[in-house]
């Protein structure tokens, strides 16, 4: 994203100054943590990039602040883009009915009884949701990733998220 030319900003629900990468189930880099998630206000970002693997997606599910961060996002019809597990933070959110989306084989069954529709795609977008399934599918979700986070909110889907 920076190298596209966002400014990017790490926020976390963790105490700490920085959160711990995974690679599967090994340890990848340690990242510096930019803002507390309680101190975040959905309002002051333009987009959300959900991060994939097992144990992050299942800590950020399972944590009310973090769903809430998520659901302003798609009230405002900001982009959201979710790799891998990262659609389960998506159905505790409650977004993902009538949707088109994909992510790790696994959770398909999960987002079917959310109400989405869950296809085998690289990465699929639908009203500014950006989806992938897995490590291998990253060049595609970067790009895609970043042409919707490049034409910014969707009025449409703000309205229909209030309606």
């Amino acid at each position: 994203m920076e190298e596209a030319g966002a400014t990017t900003e790490i926020v976390s629900p963790s105490a700490s100054d920085e959160i711990q990468g995974m690679n599967h189930d090994e340890k990848g880099a340690s990242v510096s943590v930019d803002i507390a998630l309680e101190e975040a206000d959905a309002a002051d970002y333009d987009a959300l990039m959900i991060p994939g693997g097992l144990i992050n997606p299942d800590t950020l599910r399972s944590n009310k602040l973090a769903v809430d961060f998520v659901r302003k996002f798609f009230a405002a019809g900001k982009p959201v883009a979710a790799i891998c597990h990262a659609p389960w933070v998506l159905i505790d959110a409650e977004v993902v009915r009538g949707r088109i989306l994909t992510s790790w084989p696994a959770i398909q069954t999960d987002v079917r009884n959310a109400g989405g529709y869950w296809v085998d795609r690289e990465v699929v977008a639908d009203k500014g949701l950006v989806t992938s399934r897995k490590p291998d599918d990253i060049p595609a979700f970067n790009a895609k990733m970043i042409e919707e986070f490049c034409e910014g909110a969707h009025a449409a889907e703000a309205a229909a998220a209030r309606s």
